[in-house]
């Protein structure tokens, strides 16, 4: 409830008292209730900015297994860009989300080895794209896989993608390639842990 501002008294003959305007005087009270609304306004404003980022731009996943071990953890937050394609191509080594290609009702996480074009061989645990070996410095030696699979062409528009803990990752060795339309974002970003918090590689 707001109550009128009091006016000043102004001294004067009973003749003048008819035509001296009086002037209001805005009191302290009304200047807080502006900034509060102003401050109000600020802050919906920052939350609706926040949301329409969150619903368009980045969604907020949880890690679910250990195939990407030792980059992503099991249970581990991460915000997941969901624009980024539209703009610029998926690069070799991206770690990226999409719709599971045997079952589209899931979703995986998965590393970019081979892109549309190439020609991915694994001979005893090593990578090769078109005969030559990917350096992969993410790849811990205890978490190899040393079988050898056969080469495999990437058609157009599909990219063959592993997991990190290669002895422990569900891929594109037993399953085949992602088509591109079921990607449909890039994992860019740690959020939970705080203490481990930061940009993914």
């Amino acid at each position: 409830m707001t109550t009128e501002p009091e006016l000043p008294t102004v001294s004067a003959t009973e003749t003048d008292a008819r035509t001296l305007p009086v002037t209001a005087v805005s009191s302290p009270s009304n200047g807080m209730v502006g900034e509060i609304r102003g401050w109000a306004r600020d802050v919906f404003f920052a939350i609706g900015t926040a949301i329409l980022i969150v619903v368009f731009l980045y969604q907020p996943v949880k890690v679910e297994g250990t195939s990407m071990l030792p980059e992503l953890v099991d249970q581990e937050r991460i915000f997941v860009n969901k624009f980024v394609y539209r703009i610029e191509r998926i690069q070799r080594k991206d770690i990226v989300v999409f719709w599971y290609p045997l079952d589209p009702t899931k979703s995986y996480i998965k590393r970019v080895v081979g892109m549309p074009g190439d020609v991915v061989e694994i001979r005893r645990g090593g990578v090769y794209i078109n005969d030559k070996p990917l350096d992969e410095n993410y790849i811990l030696p205890e978490y190899l896989d040393h079988r050898t699979y056969p080469p495999v062409y990437v058609e157009p528009g599909h990219y063959f993608v592993l997991g990190d803990h290669r002895n422990q990752s569900n891929d594109s060795r037993m399953w085949g390639l992602v088509p591109e339309k079921y990607i449909y974002g890039k994992a860019v970003f740690r959020y939970w842990p705080i203490d481990k918090m930061g940009s993914l590689d």
